[in-house]
């Protein structure tokens, strides 16, 4: 992947490499029964009840790479198998050229698809990945002390979820990166631990479960979500648990890095994770003959791209940074930030101005991207040492918006990935003037908030008012059960400020008067009581 923080390239000619890198297809899976029949075998239990709620059905795709072929694969000289993946059914191998193209007379090989597509053979093209750029984009109180960090997460109106005990809790979020030292001791992260909210991880750049370890970049991507340090920095999910996976090698920049990121977004989806959260981008690489060009950023044709539209399929939600090409000579969002379905996040300045850094759409096929925005300059992060500091790329907003993702879908636990990415994307600011320079603009997750309640389908138990959070009028549901009722509304002190009566004919309370802030309700009826609590914004 390019390096979203790195801003020094490294000028290195194809002759220098002696080894290729490619991917090998293979056209069976003889042990589809097996694990079709035995699910478990392959998915946890979480990641089978998050297909379920969403009526998504197992398929071909879940089925593990066939072990003996990787074997056979293995045997032959010269070749290492780098990464794996059974949503393309293919794995990654590096070697002599010759040696790749040999692999191609195995029976159960479909094609070899070197990633430097000059080699490829008539009959044996998969279409190449291009990436590199520039720089990587790599139980609580009601009301957080934010401190410094109190701007990112107000212009996402992210408190007013917070104040709900929307925070994340119940919601997994997978964070592919370079390296999290300093996030198993120092004090930003001592929450996370104290509550067993980090779940895991692994290094797949080394094969060992030393995630503590590499870059700090992902420690300070983590900290946006997940870090805690009252007045100072308060995360956009404090309450969401996290897998810590290192998919990306900071020495160098070459394919397998998507390769592994595919590795790790599959092992994400079998451990039942909700929202995936990738602060890289790849169109540049060391050897140039491996980069990605501007037409390949249509969403279908990088391997990175390609198995995140897979992974959305499962039922998951991608978080993906645009890229900070935007001083280049070629501005455009990297990979995977062109997949259809990844929710792709520019940066913003704390007034609101897209940076001069973020990278900008279209997609190769004309799509708005980025997606959505949010704030990447000077957004306060925690680095290794647990200082609080500011950071800038589109590494930081992706990770931002990510925690908001998983506080909205706490609140709606039983809409698809498809309904809350189009909450998030209908509540921007720009949604009915889209561009590529900020996509659909900035979301405004209490107006999520509310038009989610707007469109769910109410129990006919159910007493709702809504929209919450509200400007000038809120509505109310009454159970099917009771034509009329009174709504009581007080202060957080307890002073009584209005009282209606509400019937179906006459649903609509004006809330013009009140003063912006948090009050509670009470509705009563016949033998019928509840209580909850109401914003005004």
């Amino acid at each position: 992947m390019m390096k979203f923080y790195l801003f020094l390239l490294l000028i290195v000619t194809t002759s220098g490499f002696s080894q290729q890198d490619a991917w090998v297809y293979f056209n069976a899976k003889p042990n589809s029964k097996f694990f079709s029949d035995s699910p478990l075998n392959m998915l946890s239990q979480r990641a089978l009840d998050r297909r379920a709620n969403q009526n998504i059905a197992l398929d071909y795709k879940d089925i593990p790479v066939e072990a003996t072929y990787i074997s056979q694969i293995k045997s032959v000289a010269g070749i290492t198998v780098m990464a794996k993946s059974k949503w393309l059914n293919a794995i990654h191998v590096r070697g002599q050229q010759a040696a790749i193209n040999s692999l191609a007379l195995f029976s159960f090989v479909t094609k070899v698809d070197f990633a430097d597509k000059s080699l490829n053979q008539l009959g044996k093209i998969a279409k190449s990945t291009k990436v590199k750029k520039g720089n990587k984009t790599k139980k609580t109180k009601i009301d957080y002390a934010y401190g410094s960090s109190s701007n990112q997460i107000q212009m996402l109106n992210g408190q007013l979820l917070h104040q709900q005990n929307y925070t994340g809790s119940g919601k997994v979020i997978a964070v592919m990166d370079a390296g999290y030292p300093g996030v198993n001791t120092t004090q930003p992260f001592q929450r996370l631990r104290d509550n067993d909210q980090i779940l895991g991880g692994y290094n797949f750049v080394l094969r060992d479960s030393n995630f503590y370890t590499g870059a700090s970049h992902g420690t300070s991507v983590l900290s946006s979500m997940g870090g805690y340090k009252e007045n100072s920095l308060v995360g956009t999910a404090p309450d969401a648990s996290y897998y810590l996976f290192i998919t990306e090698d900071d020495t160098s920049e070459n394919p397998v890095e998507e390769s592994l990121w595919v590795e790790a977004a599959e092992k994400a989806d079998s451990l039942g994770v909700d929202i995936i959260n990738t602060s890289l981008g790849y169109f540049d690489f060391d050897n140039e003959a491996y980069n990605h060009t501007f037409s390949e950023m249509n969403g279908a044709t990088a391997f990175m791209s390609r198995g995140a539209e897979i992974a959305f399929s499962r039922g998951m939600i991608l978080v993906t940074s645009a890229g900070n090409s935007g001083n280049s000579s070629d501005p455009h969002i990297a990979v995977p930030a062109d997949a259809v379905s990844v929710l792709s996040v520019g940066a913003v300045t704390a007034s609101e101005t897209i940076t001069s850094f973020s990278s900008t759409g279209p997609s190769f096929d004309g799509r708005i991207k980025p997606d959505v925005m949010a704030q990447g300059q000077a957004a306060v992060v925690s680095d290794a040492a647990g200082n609080i500091v500011t950071a800038n790329g589109t590494s930081f907003s992706g990770p931002i918006m990510a925690g908001m993702v998983a506080c909205l879908w706490q609140a709606f636990p039983q809409k698809t990935n498809q309904e809350i990415r189009a909450l998030i994307i209908q509540s921007s600011d720009k949604f009915s003037v889209p561009n590529n320079q900020y996509g659909y603009g900035i979301p405004d997750f209490g107006l999520a908030v509310s038009n989610g309640l707007a469109s769910t389908s109410f129990s006919k138990d159910d007493f709702i008012i809504y929209p919450n959070p509200a400007s000038d009028f809120v509505s109310v549901a009454l159970p099917a059960k009771f034509e009329m009722g009174t709504v009581f509304l007080y202060t957080l002190l307890g002073q009584k400020i209005l009282e209606q009566k509400i019937t179906s004919q006459s649903s609509i309370i004006s809330l013009k008067s009140l003063e912006k802030g948090m009050y509670l309700y009470k509705m009563e009826s016949i033998g019928f009581s509840k209580t909850g609590k109401i914003v005004k914004q």
